[in-house]
């Protein structure tokens, strides 16, 4: 364990939510307390209260901080599938299963915490930043199809983030009872396949 005179005043509320990240993947968002962030990163109890008034706080920052990781995933994958609207697209998608694989803690703290992303302007934002990547990258995949048959690009990016959610929850993250023949990726492009198809989103000859 760190000593306490090893954490200044500048680092200390960042070795809190380093601390909380390793709970939250071995105990879960509600299964810990401050005194046991606190214990983990080598600080007493009263310490936290200088950055953070409660655990959901703490969280927060931590879903903040995922969040920020994620959007810059998300933006690298887009740009990776450029020139191709569909490789830009389906990028996106997983890239979302790679981030839950790489960061558990986060991924936890920002989508099965409870903690909205609305509890702070700065967590809005970045939550805002991260949907944003793949709603643009569905508006482009949409450009061809004639503005009045062409389905919002917020609904089908919507429908395949949640795609991608249910894979990562059934069938990525080692969950009990849940077995594929196929590996996450392959399920999910399958998926998107075959939804994009079905609207109309992928030309005949793709």
């Amino acid at each position: 364990m760190p000593k306490k005179r090893g954490y200044h005043h500048g680092n200390l509320r960042q070795a809190l939510v380093e601390a909380a990240l390793k709970l939250i993947e071995t105990k879960g968002p509600t299964g810990f307390t401050l005194s046991e962030a606190a214990k983990q990163a080598g600080v007493t109890p009263a310490a936290v209260y200088r950055h953070f008034e409660g655990r959901e706080d703490l969280i927060a920052e931590a879903a903040r901080q995922g969040y920020e990781i994620f959007a810059d995933l998300m933006q690298y994958a887009y740009e990776k599938g450029q020139p191709s609207a569909l490789a830009s697209f389906e990028a996106t998608g997983r890239a979302y299963l790679a981030f839950a694989r790489r960061y558990p803690g986060h991924y936890i703290a920002m989508f099965e915490s409870g903690i909205s992303v609305n509890r702070t302007p700065e967590l809005a934002e970045v939550a805002a930043r991260a949907r944003g990547v793949m709603e643009r990258a569905a508006t482009d995949l949409s450009q061809h199809i004639p503005p009045e048959k062409r389905p919002p690009a917020s609904m089908f990016s919507a429908h395949i983030w949640a795609m991608s959610h249910g894979v990562v929850e059934l069938y990525a993250r080692n969950s009990p009872g849940t077995q594929s023949p196929f590996s996450p990726e392959d399920l999910l492009e399958s998926g998107i396949g075959v939804y994009l198809r079905g609207l109309g989103l992928i030309r005949p000859d793709s």
